[in-house]
């Protein structure tokens, strides 16, 4: 059981998904991201660095995004509160597959899962002061072999836009997934269980 956290948490991203995952486990939170203002913080470099593994990788970029939220909320002279971020990205065969620069590019992204299994790799960070933790959520999902149809239908359906690895389980894509082993909500992009616990062990060092 998740404890109280009087006025909720930051949530360091502008996922619709994950304000959904958030409630769902009833959650309260403050959207930290809207548009950038002028001076602010640009943000997080996600390009990964030369040889780095894709479970370090994602795990490097969330904890960034937290300590990113934390300075944007003193930049904004907010009430002090825990930051949470999130990073999700896609690997095969030891390459990592983030955000489709285009529908090209996600294309692409569904031929190289047809008929394959690949890992879908989220990471969550939780910031208070000083404390910073973070925790990795790691799952595996087979595709069905895709025809160039269907690859091609459903980029155009636009869906594959801003998807780590060009597509949403949780949409259209759901019908392409043979099986998954791991945490659907890791899949959709906040890992609930992991989430939990990070919570849990801010509720404890605060009480």
């Amino acid at each position: 059981m998740i404890g109280p956290l009087e006025r909720g948490v930051y949530l360091a991203s502008r996922s619709p998904r994950r304000r959904e995952l958030l409630s769902q486990i009833g959650v309260r939170f403050h959207l930290l991201l809207f548009r950038a203002r002028p001076g602010e913080d640009p943000g997080v470099d996600e390009r990964p660095l030369a040889g780095e593994a894709p479970d370090a990788y994602v795990e490097r970029v969330a904890r960034a995004k937290a300590e990113s939220g934390w300075r944007r909320m003193l930049q904004r002279n907010l009430p002090h509160g825990p930051v949470l971020a999130a990073d999700t990205t896609v690997a095969l065969d030891g390459k990592i597959y983030g955000k489709p620069a285009d529908r090209a590019e996600a294309a692409q992204m569904l031929k190289d899962f047809s008929g394959r299994t690949h890992e879908v790799l989220t990471a969550v960070a939780v910031k208070q002061g000083d404390w910073l933790e973070s925790a990795l959520s790691r799952s595996e999902v087979r595709m069905k072999a895709l025809s160039t149809r269907e690859i091609s239908d459903y980029v155009a359906s636009g869906e594959c836009d801003d998807k780590a690895g060009g597509y949403a389980i949780q949409g259209r894509a759901g019908r392409f997934i043979v099986a998954l082993s791991g945490s659907y909500s890791g899949v959709v992009g906040l890992p609930l269980y992991e989430t939990g616990e990070l919570l849990e062990k801010l509720t404890q060092r605060r009480g």
